[in-house]
């Protein structure tokens, strides 16, 4: 192993923002757009369009706060040696897959103590199925060692993971009935739960819903994204014709208006989306693998003084709802962690490289590419990559609590619309916190997210932009910001972000968990380790 927890542990809730609020005064300070009121409970500013900071306490296993379980444990395989053990960890995943479900549980397969060379991905396909080692480090550490061709160590995933919308047809045995309407509010905002729409008629409270926000030439034209060139090419920013999808289930339903279960992470504007306007489909709940968890692993790869574009070992993929990834340790992959889907939690994830990346096109050792997702104490150690960075048209909430991120790269937000993501208590101390403009790079990626939130974070320095119509806030920080023009260009410099009480924190120390605390009380906090 190249690198131990230690980092992991020393970095918690008190001592990431005490030490900088000790250097500027024992009170910290207190923001104009969440801060405490007189009960105790946030009190949010709003824009004169209603939109506020989303409540993004919903981030993680279960919607959060709720604990991981610790699943019983119903096959134990022991390394072979010199031997490749992907088969043997593979038969025993397969034998526990076919379990009986009990409580959305199969059962855990435990690695014993030792080394287990691995020259072919790991696969679980089936709900309910732990993968658990003996530890990520010390006296009882369980390694994953990569060998043969350069591949994923370990994938979640079901074999086929249908998720119809609107009028499809059904699968066998299947019955549904799609129910279809528009949102009718002139102006949605970002942040809030409810809307109304044309006709609420066919739609019952439980429903899932897809929320499709069409991508119109008004709406690329307001966001001066209709003139990227790069190489004297034109480049597409998002597609004309195309739409940003939100999935949510129904809370509740007043006549024509409905209520949400979560928050909506982006503004719904029908000045720029009419026509065709935003439409509101009932669909099937999402067919996603669920309760699945990878635990307790040192994932060890050759070293790869490389570019990502070649062949190249990877560590984990998490594609469904309510799954976890907790205590690992993972050296010497690129591109290592990847996550879609829903409420998933990865606590306590590190990633270390000391083989540096070459190019200049950079990895994304964490992409949190779903909706829920919570990141909690996660680490990277490494130079030239992305510590963190989110794909396209994803929305939030997406949380990166408490993480702290070494080396000479950045953490961003990377391309194409997505929004709703929170930095809570982020340290980069020699790298980037961005949310901005990537203007053609990469083909395009121009801006990158909205609504997005930097809430006391330390790093040396950050890009905050104001998309058109959007806002990103930065708060409590401290570091320096940067003003950028759009990439390629030299001038104009794009506007800066809402920034709030630069280089002094703020109270609540941290954002998502006094939202937490403030939905669950304590126990929700208890629940996930605070």
């Amino acid at each position: 192993m190249t690198m131990s927890m230690k980092p992991i542990r020393a970095i918690c809730l008190s001592i990431c923002i005490g030490a900088s609020m000790s250097a500027h005064g024992a009170e910290p300070a207190v923001s104009q757009w969440a801060h405490p009121g007189a009960d105790g409970k946030l009190i949010y500013r709003t824009t004169p369009a209603g939109d506020r900071i989303m409540d993004f306490s919903f981030a993680g296993y279960m919607g959060g706060g709720v604990a991981i379980p610790d699943v019983p444990v119903k096959k134990t395989v022991m390394p072979g040696g010199p031997n490749d053990d992907t088969a043997a960890i593979q038969a025993a995943i397969d034998e526990v897959s076919a379990m009986p479900l009990k409580d959305g549980f199969r059962g855990a397969v435990l690695l014993a103590p030792g080394t287990f060379m691995c020259s072919k991905p790991i696969n679980i396909t089936a709900s309910g199925v732990v993968l658990r080692g003996s530890g990520g480090e010390g006296n009882s550490q369980t390694t994953i060692k990569l060998t043969g061709n350069p591949h994923l160590a370990i994938s979640v995933k079901a074999p086929a993971a249908p998720r119809g919308r609107g009028a499809a047809p059904a699968a066998k045995g299947e019955a549904f009935e799609s129910a279809q309407t528009s949102i009718a509010d002139q102006y949605v905002p970002s942040g809030v739960s409810s809307f109304k729409v044309a006709d609420a008629a066919g739609f019952s409270v439980g429903d899932w819903i897809a929320i499709r926000r069409p991508v119109t030439d008004a709406w690329i034209k307001f966001m001066h994204m209709d003139d990227l060139v790069r190489d004297e090419k034109p480049q597409t920013w998002i597609r004309a014709g195309t739409f940003t999808t939100t999935e949510r289930k129904i809370a509740a339903i007043s006549g024509n208006t409905i209520t949400l279960d979560v928050p909506l992470s982006d503004s719904f504007d029908a000045r720029y989306l009419n026509p065709p306007g935003t439409a509101v489909l009932k669909i099937r709940p999402p067919a996603e693998l669920s309760q699945v968890g990878i635990e307790s692993l040192h994932i060890e790869s050759p070293p790869q003084p490389i570019n990502h574009d070649q062949p190249h070992f990877q560590a984990l993929r998490i594609s469904g709802q309510d799954c976890w990834a907790r205590n690992l340790v993972i050296d010497e992959t690129m591109n290592s962690v990847g996550v879609t889907g829903r409420r998933v939690t990865l606590s306590r994830v590190a990633v270390n490289r000391k083989i540096d990346h070459t190019g200049s096109s950079k990895p994304a050792e964490f992409a949190p590419d779903g909706t829920q997702i919570l990141l909690d104490r996660c680490t990277v150690t490494a130079n030239n990559v992305w510590f963190s960075a989110t794909g396209s048209g994803h929305s939030g909430p997406v949380v990166l609590l408490n993480c702290t991120f070494h080396g000479k790269s950045a953490a961003e937000s990377h391309q194409r619309w997505s929004t709703g993501l929170l930095y809570d208590n982020c340290q980069a101390p020699q790298g980037e916190i961005e949310m901005r403009n990537r203007g053609s790079m990469g083909s395009g990626h121009g801006w990158t997210m909205g609504w997005g939130v930097i809430w006391n974070c330390t790093a040396k320095d950050f890009i905050i932009q104001n998309p058109p119509g959007a806002v990103n806030w930065m708060i409590g920080c401290i570091g320096q910001s940067q003003s950028a023009a759009r990439p390629f260009d030299k001038e104009p410099k794009l506007p800066e972000g809402t920034i709030d009480s630069m280089g002094t924190p703020v109270g609540p120390k941290s954002l998502y968990l006094t939202q937490l605390e403030e939905r669950l009380g304590k126990q929700g906090l208890r629940n996930i380790g605070y």
